[in-house]
């Protein structure tokens, strides 16, 4: 998806959207057979899943200049907030939107795979990715479609990424060369968590420094 949107085949890029459904928040035994400890957090959804998503915006689009939080709890056997509308600004008028609820799915063999559904677009076409890991190009104006990326076949939870990145971080520990991750550069994405939580609390957009 950073290749075509970098190449230009979407043109110009209004927005994207990613819809959070991975569908293990309902009823009172939520959570409990996996992360029973996700009852009791009081920063729930934004702080442990969409921390990552917000991460993606930032490496698609560049950090955000401005948020807009709608956040919501819809399960009252948890702490935290499990649902929500999250708004971003990016720069050159790029905006993002994080649409959470942990207590409905989407369609997949496997919710945990994607954790949801994509949809970036742009003056000559769109990005979709599905439950499945694929991805597709739509042009503008055109009704068909192509695969860019064909459904995801890894065992591993969210296409292996997981052991992906500690196999990245072990080599980089050992065999030295820079890592793509580092602790400076997540410190941007704490700052734009707490201004998450600052714009829901006050019901306003807040900016975020350039």
């Amino acid at each position: 998806m950073h290749k075509a949107i970098k190449s230009g085949q979407l043109g110009d890029v209004h927005q994207m959207t990613f819809r959070l459904r991975p569908g293990d928040g309902q009823g009172r035994d939520a959570y409990l057979d996996r992360q029973p400890y996700f009852q009791k957090m009081k920063r729930f959804m934004v702080h442990e899943t969409g921390v990552l998503y917000i991460d993606t915006f930032r490496y698609l689009f560049g950090n955000p200049i401005a948020v807009y939080a709608d956040l919501r709890q819809i399960n009252p056997v948890i702490a935290g907030e499990d649902a929500g509308l999250i708004l971003f600004d990016h720069p050159g008028g790029v905006r993002t939107v994080l649409d959470g609820n942990r207590n409905i799915d989407h369609s997949a063999g496997n919710l945990r795979r994607t954790m949801g559904e994509a949809l970036v677009e742009g003056t000559k076409g769109a990005l979709t990715l599905t439950g499945d890991g694929a991805v597709h190009f739509r042009a503008f104006g055109c009704v068909e479609n192509t695969m860019l990326l064909a459904a995801d076949t890894h065992e591993g939870f969210g296409g292996d990424c997981v052991h992906a990145f500690h196999q990245h971080a072990v080599e980089g520990f050992f065999k030295g060369g820079v890592l793509e991750t580092l602790a400076q550069e997540y410190l941007t994405v704490i700052e734009i968590e707490e201004a998450v939580y600052a714009s829901a609390q006050k019901g306003c957009k807040v900016s975020l420094p350039i």
